[in-house]
């Protein structure tokens, strides 16, 4: 009686089959969700290989003929070049900035022990919670009475306060992480605190600083709200102002600026293309310590 319960019940597991992850419907779904990630990308890119006309006859339609005008026309001019050049200038700082300064705070707070030590951990996770935007007007004031208006400096400074808490929220678990018995062995030999920094923690630290700095360079890099309140010169504009500049002075010619959009999210998608294991490593360690 027993057995043939058995058999029953394993019958009606095997009725029931659960979707593996290797089934055709599951590779379905997911090439469905990405088409739709990956269509608006698609349509500016090719949206720039056509005329205005096209667009406006088949606004859906690929290019025919293909035309090269556009992109041609933003390569060869200097204002696209000048906006790359500003956006790299602040997001280098910005990486910068974020990477050596959260990983001195996370060394603190993860190696050394004082009472404080958890409330300020807490200080930097509750500033997760507060986007940009939300601040905008105090640091504009902030950046005004410094002096550090239509400057990339009066960019760089808040973007490295608000990278700061994802940067720090991420290198302490990898610190904490670190047995003690090396930080002992090496004060033993005679290493100080600082020595122990440089050579044990930075060394360790390096897939959650890549990380970081990834995470860092494309928040910059993408930046559009702080710098359309700082930047009023044009010639300190960034891509993500640039792209709106452009798009107001070429309003009518749609093709040009479908050209100037996707030619500023190239080097974006290409760098996070790059290094999206290693964003995923370092969160996975960060995750595990």
């Amino acid at each position: 009686m027993a057995t043939s319960t058995m058999r029953m019940s394993l019958g009606a597991r095997r009725g029931r089959p659960k979707l593996a992850w290797g089934s055709p419907v599951v590779y379905f779904v997911a090439l469905v969700v990405i088409a739709l990630m990956l269509a608006p990308i698609a349509y500016i890119i090719l949206g720039g290989f056509r005329t205005n006309a096209q667009i406006t006859t088949d606004p859906s339609g690929f290019p025919a003929p293909w035309e090269i005008g556009n992109y041609l026309t933003v390569l060869f001019g200097s204002v696209f070049w000048q906006q790359v050049l500003n956006s790299t200038i602040a997001a280098l700082g910005t990486t910068l900035g974020a990477v050596v300064l959260g990983l001195a705070a996370s060394y603190v707070i993860a190696r050394y022990r004082f009472r404080a030590s958890g409330v300020l951990y807490a200080i930097f996770a509750a500033g997760l919670m507060f986007p940009i935007t939300v601040a905008i007007t105090p640091l504009y004031l902030v950046v005004k009475n410094l002096g550090l208006m239509n400057s990339l400096a009066g960019v760089i400074l808040p973007q490295i306060a608000f990278a700061l808490p994802t940067t720090i929220i991420i290198l302490v678990p990898f610190l904490r992480a670190i047995p003690s018995e090396i930080e002992e062995a090496a004060f033993i030999d005679g290493c100080s605190r600082l020595g122990f920094f440089w050579r044990m923690v930075v060394p360790l630290a390096v897939p959650g600083v890549i990380t970081t700095g990834i995470l860092a360079f494309i928040g910059s890099w993408n930046g559009y709200i702080l710098p359309l309140f700082i930047l009023n010169d044009a010639s300190t504009f960034t891509l993500p102002l640039g792209v709106q500049a452009f798009a107001s002075q070429y309003s009518v010619d749609t093709a040009k600026v479908l050209a100037f959009t996707s030619l500023s999210m190239i080097p974006a998608l290409v760098f996070f293309s790059l290094f999206e294991r290693r964003i995923v490593g370092g969160l996975t360690g960060a995750v595990k310590g």
